[in-house]
């Protein structure tokens, strides 16, 4: 943080699961935050007492539509910042009444009330992240400047949107290629189109794995179970190419917004899609909605007025560990009910395993090019305490969020892509492992098979139809 930039006041989290604890676990570390300055609010308290023990205040309490204001307005003053890190509580709700309270503002994921994933008045669409995105950009316009409200703050959504402009700026050293000024920024979707990156992929495999092994009835993961879940079922969702040439089953537009990317009538965990990543390289993982493939394509697209000239592919393709994708498989034959059990996997994790999250651009002079943090679970148990990779990669985005939000303070409601990636960046390397580029020839159809050979000319690898089998 800068000098100008200390923080004397509350910290108010909302929620208290697997990233709350590795986000107080990460401010043990650095001590850039007094933990008497954080106030927790959730229901259900667990494994919460060695934080008492270190001065967090706790409130026992589940947030209602029917409490909200009158339990905050009591404990949020002017100056504080609100980290919501929950499920089911409103970010509509929470950033509006850290508006009227003046205080700052970061979550993970923009969250609805409970019960709007699965509302059966509801369409598919309007229970997508493209409609909480739209009605959070809608209630932007509405409140106006004021305290700053970082949006999808974590690791993905957040870093990685960070981690899509590095890439960017080092492919256009390595291919000559001129970067273009905005205003103070280099103009990042000029720059997209001039090095032809046609898909970007939030690329992301986990190999942590437990010592202790799954049972049934059991989803297993290394971050918020109930977090999974709720992604998993949601609507695929991914931003549109003006590439695309084939329309996918399925497939539906949104009536609303700024039509920049689509749905599938599928819910994310049952969409493979081909990816690749540096530890292990070619894989299938989930094509789980995110807001990232919705505000990353919205940043990079190029218009003449109302004319589409450039927009990438965007989507998140996750490979989570294996006793998660075993849960997720059970989860589905299930007819999507939970499991009975949830277990968030933490000291029983073997030594070895590595979260590798990344942003793999496409279609460019170099092919394919991966960018991103490549961390071990022994590190992050080095770096900071009650963390595992996974969850301290999004630490590392809430921590980096926070500090940015205090050094610019008053930004109004804001997305990552709308942030200063070299200062975010910075703040977070110091919990990410490896970040680094790597250039990969790989491709989504495999050349040396007869089947999947095509013939060359105009034929574009790099469409969506090469990537799925749905």
């Amino acid at each position: 943080m800068s000098q100008d930039a200390s923080f004397s006041a509350k910290l108010v989290f909302i929620g208290f699961g697997s990233i709350a604890r590795a986000t107080l676990g990460l401010f043990m570390k650095t001590r850039q935050f007094d933990l008497a300055q954080v106030v927790v609010i959730a229901p259900d308290l667990k494994q919460h007492q060695p934080f008492v023990a270190l001065g967090v205040d706790f409130i026992d309490l589940a947030l209602t539509p029917d409490n909200l204001h009158s339990v905050l307005r009591d404990v949020v003053a002017p100056g504080d910042f609100i980290v919501n890190l929950s499920v089911n509580v409103s970010s509509a709700e929470l950033i509006r009444l850290a508006h009227e309270q003046g205080a700052l503002y970061l979550d993970t994921c923009i969250e609805p009330w409970e019960g709007l994933y699965d509302s059966p008045s509801l369409t598919t669409s309007q229970r997508s992240n493209y409609a909480l995105r739209d009605q959070l950009l809608a209630l932007a316009e509405e409140l106006g400047p004021g305290p700053t409200a970082v949006l999808t703050h974590g690791a993905n959504p957040g870093l990685v949107s960070h981690f899509v402009k590095a890439a960017l700026l080092e492919l256009a050293g390595k291919l000559a290629v001129a970067v273009p000024s905005g205003d103070g920024e280099p103009a990042w979707n000029e720059l997209a189109m001039a090095l032809n990156v046609k898909v970007i992929h939030i690329a992301e495999r986990d190999t942590q794995r437990s010592t202790q092994i799954k049972s049934d009835g059991e989803f297993v993961n290394t971050w918020s179970v109930d977090g999974f879940i709720s992604e998993a079922g949601q609507p695929a969702e991914l931003g549109w190419g003006s590439h695309e040439r084939t329309w996918p089953p399925f497939a539906r537009h949104h009536q609303f917004g700024s039509n920049n990317a689509i749905y599938l009538e599928r819910p994310g965990a049952s969409v493979p899609v081909k990816t690749w990543t540096p530890n292990g390289g070619p894989c299938t993982g989930l094509l789980i909605t995110h807001n990232e493939a919705i505000s990353i394509p919205d940043f990079l697209a190029v218009k003449d007025n109302d004319v589409l000239l450039y927009r990438p592919t965007v989507h998140y393709a996750y490979h989570p560990c294996d006793d998660a994708l075993l849960s997720v498989h059970e989860y589905i034959g299930r007819g999507w009910r939970a499991q009975d059990s949830k277990r968030i996997m933490a000291d029983e994790i073997a030594s070895g395993g590595v979260d590798a999250l990344g942003v793999l651009l496409m279609g460019h002079g170099l092919n394919a090019y991966w960018y991103g943090s490549i961390l071990s679970i022994d590190q992050a148990r080095q770096i900071a305490p009650f963390n595992t990779a996974t969850s301290l990669q999004v630490a590392a985005g809430v921590y980096s969020g926070i500090i940015w939000a205090i050094e610019n303070p008053a930004r109004g409601i804001v997305e990552p892509e709308q942030m200063d990636h070299r200062r975010v960046l910075e703040i977070a390397l110091p919990f990410l492992g490896r970040l680094e580029g790597i250039q990969t020839d790989w491709t989504p159809l495999d050349t040396t098979n007869a089947l999947f050979h095509k013939p060359e000319g105009d034929f574009c690898p790099w469409q969506f139809e090469h990537f799925t089998a749905i």
